[in-house]
């Protein structure tokens, strides 16, 4: 039975492949790092994101776009196009909790896209953060390699990015010129220029930015730009957001605001509920402005970074076909508290008064943005990263290939996907035959846009966190609490439980997902999941 699934699965995406016949896409998947749900312009944000809102211009938003809720499982799903527990990473790469779906480090069964890209000729290339466990991206693929292997904590340090192969040169800069995210894109423009001295391969290019994951770092110029923007705060921030999502069509324009969200500090005893911002101290409010600055400070140069490859492929006549989807590997995160911390610990925050101020975001400080900000950047959903309700697993997700969309440049899309798509489309795109040994869950994301998307269900769990999405209807869980029951054609937020009011739909969605938990090692969940949060070097 399993044999027949791979093998229907690839004569699906065979069939999806030919209505691209012709010279095949150049291939390019960005992912940012803890990008909220609305951080961009074009999601109903204030950060100036100017090249991303003008490919969403060009291409289709899509709304219900879903990730695994944390860094590693994600980019697992976005690389194998399985459920990470399926290839061994249902938790962090640093955490072996001793069962075959949360082994820490990707299966050998698993293929990457650019494994399987390999059988249609294409080149792949990868810039960026790898954190699956493996020492080599070039062992899984990748020809050129230029990044971190696991989550990189130092954006002013280059000595916290490698080249692979090993005998490769990286680029050396000046000292007090390196800066992780402009690194990243120059190392991924190098790979670019490789790749067009074969103009007869198509290539794919994997640019998985590690911003704007903490420590919050960015150039003091950035930081300028939103010093004084964020004094308000982010209950304000909250409501804005939300007025101009519905504006742009993103959200209903009957959706409600959830309340603030609650937070815990997992390895601890701490938990709690987002304070009003007019609650803080004065002091407070400061330091925590100048927090989401540097976040946002952060964002916008990441959006400069990807004007820089938008723009070499439009000056080298390859825009229009090459397939760009853009998203994040989790909702916007929360660690630990309101306050954010401020050194590699789960638990110390630095209160930063008159000068300290100016010295947020330099090089040797190490802060985090908090819960509270973390919950406007999700605007307007619940939670955060590590939950399975929407703040955590809802990403921004921009499709852009002129030659392969048939809709119309600005089209916003609301039927849902899931990263685990992202290999199914590589295929479909490229009509290269799948042969790997796993049966892909996924499908192609151009024939979702161009045919419309089937009705389907999709799964999550991380941390003991739960979820089911089955058409309209929402079935989720907190680790230690019982299902919760929303419909989405009403209430996407997830404010009103039905769970009492259907307990067969409660029960028939439950089995659902017990069922895919043993058959993708998610289930027996492991006995300690609320392991301590660990930031290595």
């Amino acid at each position: 039975m399993h044999s027949f699934k791979t093998l229907l699965c690839a004569l699906c995406l065979i069939s999806s492949a030919n209505a691209f016949a012709g010279e095949k896409p150049n291939i390019l998947y960005i992912v940012a790092d803890d990008l909220g749900y609305s951080d961009l312009g074009c999601y109903g944000g204030e950060v100036r994101t100017p090249n991303l809102d003008k490919l969403a211009a060009g291409g289709v938003r899509l709304t219900q776009f879903y990730n695994t809720g944390r860094c590693c499982p994600s980019r697992a799903a976005i690389l194998t196009g399985q459920y990470p527990h399926r290839v061994g990473l249902g938790h962090m790469t640093i955490n072996d909790l001793g069962q075959a779906g949360y082994r820490g480090v990707i299966s050998t069964e698993a293929q990457t896209i650019a494994q399987v890209l390999q059988l249609a000729d294409y080149r792949s290339f990868m810039s960026g953060k790898w954190h699956l466990g493996t020492p080599d991206p070039t062992q899984h693929g990748f020809e050129e390699f230029y990044g971190t292997l696991v989550s990189a904590k130092r954006f002013f340090d280059p000595s916290h990015l490698v080249r692979m192969p090993a005998q490769r040169p990286a680029r050396r800069y000046p000292e007090g010129q390196f800066y992780a995210t402009d690194a990243v894109t120059d190392h991924a423009l190098d790979f670019l220029n490789l790749a067009r001295q074969n103009n007869d391969q198509p290539w794919f290019l994997y640019l998985a930015y590690n911003a704007p994951h903490f420590p919050l770092h960015a150039p003091q110029n950035e930081i300028a730009k939103y010093k004084n923007r964020y004094h308000s705060g982010w209950d304000m921030l909250r409501t804005e957001r939300l007025a101009s999502m519905k504006r742009l069509g993103i959200v209903p324009a009957n959706t409600v605001l959830s309340p603030r969200s609650h937070w815990r500090n997992y390895g601890e005893t701490k938990t709690g509920v987002n304070p009003s911002w007019d609650s803080l101290p004065a002091e407070r409010r400061l330091d925590l402005a100048r927090r989401m600055a540097i976040y946002a400070a952060m964002i916008d140069r990441l959006d400069q970074q990807i004007g820089r490859v938008i723009d070499d492929l439009s000056s080298a006549g390859e825009l229009d076909n090459t397939l760009i989807v853009f998203t994040s590997d989790n909702g916007a995160c929360f660690e630990w508290d309101p306050f954010g911390f401020d050194i590699k610990s789960s638990n110390q925050n630095i209160l930063h008064q008159g000068a300290m101020l100016d010295e947020m975001g330099k090089p040797g400080t190490f802060h985090s943005v908090g819960s509270g900000w973390a919950n406007a950047s999700n605007t307007p959903w619940r939670l955060y990263k590590h939950f399975n309700h929407e703040g955590g697993i809802a990403s921004p997700g921009i499709v852009h290939w002129p030659q392969g969309i048939k809709v119309a440049g600005g089209t916003i899309n609301h039927d849902p996907a899931h990263i685990i798509d992202l290999l199914p489309t590589a295929i479909a795109a490229s009509g290269v035959r799948y042969r790997g040994n796993l049966s892909l869950p996924g499908s192609d994301l151009i024939s979702h846009i161009n045919q419309g998307a089937k009705q389907r269900t999709l799964y999550f769990e991380h941390q003991g966190n739960r979820a089911v999405r089955s058409g309209r209807w929402k079935l989720v869980a907190l680790d230690d609490q019982p299902w919760e029951l929303y419909d989405f054609s009403s209430d996407r937020t997830e404010m009103i439980d039905l769970a009492e009011r259907y307990p067969e739909r409660v029960r028939q969605m439950a089995a659902q997902w017990d069922t895919w938990g043993a058959d993708n090692f998610v289930t027996p969940l492991p006995k300690d999941l609320k392991v301590p949060y660990l930031m290595p070097d």
